[in-house]
């Protein structure tokens, strides 16, 4: 620290002058001259320029750099980690951000000054096609993100290289060698490629590879790549697919069930496109066809057993050897005539028993059924279902003149609508059951050849019309309910189980008004039809005090006018002369019509 007394102890310049000083002057120059002077001596830089500098000094927080400017910049220490070696004297380039900021600092800036001459440097390198280093810094969705001259470029996991990558971590950390494929000067994006180094060269031996190829040849390859569809097979430089049917004369649901990634497998050359660079490879093409090795002894009829392997609406392929298929058809796998799904006897996986239809070993075709395992049931139908005989069946449908039931699988049966009820005027049969229900029917009659039965089940009791002639005679009263209402008019429930109608004019009651439903009154039968099971009842009737004459049956009264109309046509021809004969002619013609 200097102390006051070594002040006092200084002693003036002897050859200063103090004239020149305080005048503003020096050695004869003035202090604008010696400015002017001095602003020479300094580089000429312009802002937003790159320049090269000198490091002055080093610390953790910051770098000194001298650019030949009247200050020095300062420049984030930072911006040097990826050079820990850097001292004093090293040469660097900058990135002169300003000249003075609000404090008369030099602005500079390491990083900018990189960046822009690291994208001159991936603009020269697209235009001249060059190859660049590159530095795999860490994966991303979709590729890697590698360091190319410092700006963080792009790299598709499809441009990694020819063949299919499946661990991208392996390749992080590494340098290597890109083409610069794409450039986006707006966002300053970079796409670079591994891929396109090696697809020239992989080009040459590809023709070469191809030029020698033969259909019929088999070669060694690697499972490259696994889908859906096929295996690709790397053959040494150029790819061929293994399409999934090639794959084996079985039934392939998943190609991984055959081959396993990078496997080494031989494989035939099915065919082959030189200008599409497409070839089709085989495997299963390399063992004998299975249809070659079947049982010589096989024929129409035999049993055989095998797993379902396929199934359709139509029916089920069944696999009786490897590569060995038979079809069911879905009719040939019940009696049943009714269509049904395949599904719904059985399901792939299955093992099952089935019979030899037919046969054909040149075109590789079998067809086989599993009904003829069991008897067909119409061949003893007499027996089992005889005319008379009663059964349970189960409703399987309807129609508008009757019930489809089946009394077993294969036999079916129909009950028509008129054979459901002796008294209920059934409108349509599902007023009657339903689907799915079970009913008791009677065989009426057996068609064998269109495998059909006819049933009938009002047949299992007596019919009551028999009964009801002697209860239901015209003039008797029987009470009843009304149950159904129509226009013409009402239907009427007796109590001894009959059903009558009576039309408007016979519902009005004592009192005059109108019998509604549901009402239970009496009623008297003014006609009954057995024929037609017909019953016409009356409520007035019961209470009028003329009594009507009882209506003679149809019948009856036919026979009484035809007695009226002879008496009448005797009346006639007493009382006519031989000149009215042609008055008894026309009166004869109108009875005959009548008839």
């Amino acid at each position: 620290m200097t102390k006051i007394e070594d002040v006092k102890n200084v002693q003036p310049l002897a050859d200063f002058n103090w004239d020149e000083f305080e005048n503003g002057t020096q050695n004869g120059a003035s202090k604008s001259d010696l400015t002017k002077a001095y602003d020479e001596t300094l580089n000429k830089i312009q802002e937003h320029q790159v320049v090269e500098g000198t490091v002055i000094s080093v610390d953790k927080k910051e770098v000194v750099v001298n650019i030949g400017y009247k200050s020095d910049g300062i420049i984030p220490a930072s911006e040097f980690r990826y050079n820990p070696d850097l001292k004093p004297g090293d040469k660097v380039e900058v990135y002169v951000e300003s000249q003075e900021d609000k404090r008369g600092q030099l602005v500079l800036s390491h990083k900018k000054a990189r960046l822009q001459k690291s994208w001159e440097n991936i603009n020269k390198a697209l235009e001249n096609d060059e190859i660049v280093q590159g530095y795999i810094k860490s994966r991303t969705k979709g590729g890697m993100i590698v360091d190319v001259f410092g700006i963080e470029a792009f790299l598709p996991g499809s441009q990694i290289d020819v063949h299919p990558i499946r661990d991208y971590d392996v390749f992080v950390g590494k340098t290597m060698e890109f083409k610069i494929v794409k450039i986006n000067q707006e966002f300053r994006n970079v796409v670079v490629s591994h891929k396109a180094l090696i697809e020239a060269e992989l080009e040459a031996q590809r023709k070469e590879i191809i030029s020698h190829l033969e259909k019929g040849q088999i070669l060694e390859g690697t499972v490259k790549n696994i889908t859906s569809y096929g295996v690709f097979v790397d053959l040494g430089g150029v790819d061929g697919l293994v399409h999934i049917t090639d794959l084996s004369w079985g039934r392939v649901s998943d190609p991984h069930e055959v081959v396993t990634l990078d496997e080494k497998i031989n494989v035939v050359i099915l065919d082959f496109d030189e200008d599409k660079k497409r070839i089709a490879l085989g495997i299963k093409q390399l063992t004998p066809h299975p249809w070659d090795s079947l049982d010589p002894n096989l024929k129409v009829g035999d049993h055989v057993k095998g797993k379902v392997v396929v199934m359709a609406d139509y029916g089920a392929f069944v696999e009786i050897q490897p590569g060995v298929e038979g079809l069911i058809h879905v009719s040939e796998m019940s009696w049943s005539q009714h269509l049904r799904s395949a599904q719904e006897f059985m399901k792939v996986g299955d093992e099952v028993e089935a019979v030899i239809l037919t046969l054909d070993r040149d075109e590789r075709k079998m067809s086989l059924g599993i009904k003829q395992l069991k008897e067909d049931p119409w061949e003893t139908i007499e027996v089992k279902y005889p005319v008379g005989s009663k059964h349970i069946a189960k409703v399987r449908n309807f129609t508008n003149f009757g019930i489809f039931v089946e009394l077993e699988e294969g036999v079916d049966g129909l009950i028509h609508i008129s054979d459901l009820s002796w008294t209920k005027k059934v409108k349509h049969p599902s007023e009657f059951t339903s689907q799915g229900a079970e009913i008791e029917v009677v065989v009426l009659e057996i068609d064998k050849e269109n495998r059909r039965l006819s049933l009938g089940h009002k047949q299992l009791e007596s019919n009551p019309w028999d009964e009801y002639e002697e209860i239901y005679k015209p003039g008797t009263i029987h009470n009843g309910k009304i149950t159904e209402m129509m226009d013409k008019g009402a239907v009427i429930t007796l109590d001894e189980g009959g059903e009558g109608f009576a039309t408007p004019k016979h519902l009005v009651k004592q009192d005059g008004t109108q019998a509604q439903l549901g009402e239970e009154l009496p009623f008297m039968v003014i006609e009954f039809v057995k024929d037609t099971k017909r019953i016409i009842l009356s409520h007035s009737r019961t209470f009028e005090d003329v009594k009507e004459e009882p209506r003679r049956p149809r019948h009856a009264a036919n026979g009484a006018r035809k007695q009226d109309q002879s008496a009448q046509i005797n009346n006639v021809a007493a009382g006519t002369s031989l000149g009215d004969l042609d008055v008894l002619a026309d009166l004869k013609k109108k009875m005959e019509g009548d008839k």
